[in-house]
C-alpha cells in the first residue's frame, strides 16, 4: 500500500480515472513518490517495513541481508516462499519495486539462475538498480536484472521464464486479463506462477471502489477471488490453487492502518474491511 498517499490529507476526495492510461499515470506518480521518499523505514500500514514483512512470513535473516531500501513495506504476501525456487531457475517478478522479492529469489536460484524484475515507474527502477549494485558487491553474484515496462506488455521473450512471481501488484493493472495472458506467454512449458495479491470477497461499496487512495492502497483495483481464478484458467494455466489469508487485513486493523480506518468508514456499520478484502495466495502451472 502507498505510504505517500496515506500521508496526503486531500487524496480521499480524488476519484479513480476511467481511462486506462490515466489510471496508469496515477499509479506511476503514486509509486514514484514512494521511491523518492526520504523515510524508507515506514511501511504501508503505519508499521515498519520490516514488521510488515515479518507479519507476512519473511525470514528476519533474509530481510537483514537485503540491500538497504529494498524493502519498502509494500507487500501483502510472500511469493518467494510460495514459489519453492530451486537453483538454476529463471524468475520474473511483476511490479518489482525496489527489488525485495527479486533479491530473495536471486539468492535461491543462485549464480546459475537469474532473477528479473519489471516495473513501469522509472524512479522505482532507478532505486532497484542501485540496490542491485549493492547486492552484487555483497554476494558476488551477477544474476539480477531490472527492466522498465508495463506488466501488460512484458519486455520478456516467449517461453523464457521458469517462475513468475508478483507481490500486491496485479490489482493495480487496468487490464488484468492481459496481465495473465502475458504471464502465460513468458512461462516455459511446465513453468509456475506464485503470486500474492489482494482480492475481493464481495463487491466494494462505490465510495471505496472509486477512491484513488484505495486504488494505490491495492484495494479499489482488486477483483473477486472467483474472477482471479477465471482469468488464470482462461489463459490455459492448470493446477490453479487459491488460498485466502485473513491475517493481512487483521494485521492492518491491529496497526490502525490509516487507509483501513478510512475504508471502514465507507462500509455498512456492522461490516469490517476483512469482510470485503483478503490477501490471496495464487499458484498455478503452465502445461
Amino acid at each position: 500500500m502507498s505510504q505517500e498517499r496515506q500521508r496526503s490529507s486531500s487524496c480521499c476526495a480524488e476519484r479513480v480515472p476511467g481511462r486506462s492510461d490515466d489510471l496508469r499515470q496515477v499509479v506511476r506518480e503514486g509509486y514514484a513518490g514512494i521511491a523518492l521518499a526520504e523515510d524508507e523505514s515506514t511501511g504501508c500500514c503505519g508499521a515498519s517495513a520490516d514488521d510488515v514483512a515479518a507479519a507476512l512470513g519473511y525470514d528476519t535473516d533474509d530481510l537483514a541481508a537485503l540491500p538497504e531500501g529494498a524493502n519498502l513495506g509494500l507487500s501483502c504476501g510472500n511469493p518467494t516462499a510460495l514459489a519453492s525456487l530451486v537453483p538454476g531457475e529463471v524468475v520474473l517478478d511483476l511490479g518489482s519495486g525496489a527489488g525485495l522479492d527479486v533479491f530473495l529469489a536471486a539468492r535461491r536460484v543462485g549464480p546459475e539462475g537469474r532473477a528479473i524484475g519489471v516495473d513501469m515507474t522509472p524512479e522505482m527502477l532507478s532505486k532497484a538498480r542501485r540496490n542491485a549494485d549493492a547486492f552484487r558487491d555483497a554476494t558476488g553474484m551477477d544474476n539480477v536484472e531490472f527492466r522498465l515496462g508495463e506488466i501488460e506488455h512484458l519486455p520478456v521473450a516467449d517461453a523464457s521464464v521458469d517462475v513468475v512471481i508478483s507481490n500486491c501488484v496485479i490489482n493495480l493493472s487496468p487490464d488484468k486479463p492481459q496481465v495473465w495472458r502475458e504471464i502465460a506467454r513468458v512461462l516455459k512449458p511446465g513453468g509456475r506462477v506464485a503470486v500474492s495479491d489482494l482480492a475481493l470477497l464481495q463487491t466494494l461499496p462505490q465510495a471505496v471502489a472509486e477512491s484513488i487512495e484505495a486504488l494505490l492502497g491495492c484495494v479499489a483495483g482488486a477483483v473477486l477471488v472467483s474472477e482471479t481464478e477465471r482469468m488464470a484458467s482462461d489463459v490455459g494455466l492448470v493446477d490453479i490453487a487459491l488460498e485466502s489469508d485473513a491475517s493481512y487485513m487483521d494485521a492492518m486493523a491491529d496497526w490502525r492502518d490509516p487507509l483501513y480506518v478510512r475504508i471502514a468508514q465507507d462500509l455498512p456499520r456492522t461490516a469490517e474491511p476483512s469482510d470485503y478484502v483478503t490477501s490471496l495466495k495464487i499458484t498455478a502451472r503452465k502445461p
